[in-house]
């Protein structure tokens, strides 16, 4: 009797694995080897000597900015957009979306433009409100606002994450690994939006280059960074900049002169990419308890890249008390900043011991 019973339960459960409906329709992809020996990636503790600032403020500072004042601008998990000074003191709210506030830009006016996930583009021209630029973009609502820049021509460039899945629903996207996102555009002046990429594979972080000539964009899920010409006789055209990076690459930001920062989510893992070719498996770990589950480890990591793409910092912390994950980097006038998507603090370090002499 017990044989039968234990039998008709693992016929349930295999059947479950197996057969049970899920929200996701996975797509082959092989990745490329991780680069695990490769000297630019090296691990290292020089993230250790971080300074947090901001603290007790609020989690999830997930991007950071700073204005002409040389004020600090974040959006934190609960809605709020704040700024600071540069030392992370004098707490001041700009407004609270009500949504998920991630990228942040300047207006050439200098309102703060917020991708905010939930809500859409965001501009807040006055502390205490806000108004939505764009919800939408040719026909197709924003699923997942993710980051933003802003042209001198106020044209705002900024990440759909995915089309299909929200913000709190990271994992799905992930898991299915299909090109949900999408790189949009909006100008400023007038509201008209359009799509400048689509079919990416989650969309992150937006830059613009050198004169504008080109802009970057993170596809999280394929560990890389493409390139979309603005000007020139490739106006139009897309390049990879920088590919099997050793994480997930978050946001990216340009210091205006010769460096972008990277902010690299998590390392990749080996049992993610052992499941990427594998649709059907990868259903039926998605059947599975999250908990057990491939997912990312807290790690500190960025990468300075010049304009050719060449490594030229590395900085990471995989320590127990590492500031991570880290989702953004920018460079102010004295120090190098950070933001977290889960973390309750900004983090700083003195660009001396950051740039390479």
């Amino acid at each position: 009797m017990l044989k039968t019973v234990l039998g008709g339960v693992l016929l349930i459960l295999l059947a479950y694995l197996l057969l049970w409906p899920v929200n996701i329709d996975p797509a082959a992809w092989q990745p490329p080897a991780p680069p695990t020996d490769d000297a630019r990636f090296a691990p290292n503790d020089r993230l250790t000597s971080l300074e947090r600032i901001a603290t007790d403020i609020g989690h999830g500072p997930e991007a950071i900015n700073i204005d002409t004042q040389g004020r600090l601008v974040t959006g934190f998990i609960d809605g709020r957009v704040m700024r600071f000074a540069s030392d992370g003191t004098q707490p001041e709210l700009l407004a609270d979306t009500g949504g998920r506030p991630l990228g942040i830009a300047f207006s050439v006016a200098g309102d703060v433009i917020v991708a905010d996930a939930v809500k859409g583009l965001l501009r807040i021209r006055q502390p205490g409100s806000f108004e939505v630029v764009a919800d939408s973009a040719e026909g197709v609502p924003l699923g997942f606002t993710d980051d933003v820049d802003v042209s001198a021509d106020d044209i705002a460039y900024y990440s759909d994450a995915s089309v299909k899945f929200g913000v709190h629903h990271v994992m799905d996207d992930v898991f299915e690994h299909r090109p949900n996102g999408r790189l949009v555009a909006t100008d400023l002046k007038t509201g008209k939006t359009w799509v400048v990429m689509p079919d990416l594979y989650f969309a992150n972080g937006v830059a613009l280059g050198p004169n504008e000539d080109y802009l970057l964009v993170n596809e999280t899920t394929r560990y890389r960074v493409l390139r979309h010409w603005l000007k020139g006789e490739r106006a139009g055209q897309s390049d990879v900049f920088i590919d099997n990076l050793p994480g997930f690459p978050d946001n990216i930001t340009f210091n205006g002169q010769n460096m972008f920062w990277l902010a690299l989510y998590a390392p990749r893992t080996a049992p993610l990419d052992a499941l990427l070719p594998h649709p059907f498996v990868r259903k039926m770990v998605w059947r599975l308890p999250a908990a057990v589950q491939p997912g990312p480890v807290l790690h500190g990591f960025a990468l300075g890249l010049n304009l050719e793409a060449e490594v030229m910092v590395n900085l990471q912390d995989a320590g127990e008390s590492a500031y991570a994950p880290i989702t953004s980097v920018r460079q102010g006038a004295e120090h190098l900043y950070f933001g977290s998507l889960l973390a309750p603090s900004l983090a700083r370090m003195p660009l001396s011991e950051v740039l390479p002499d």
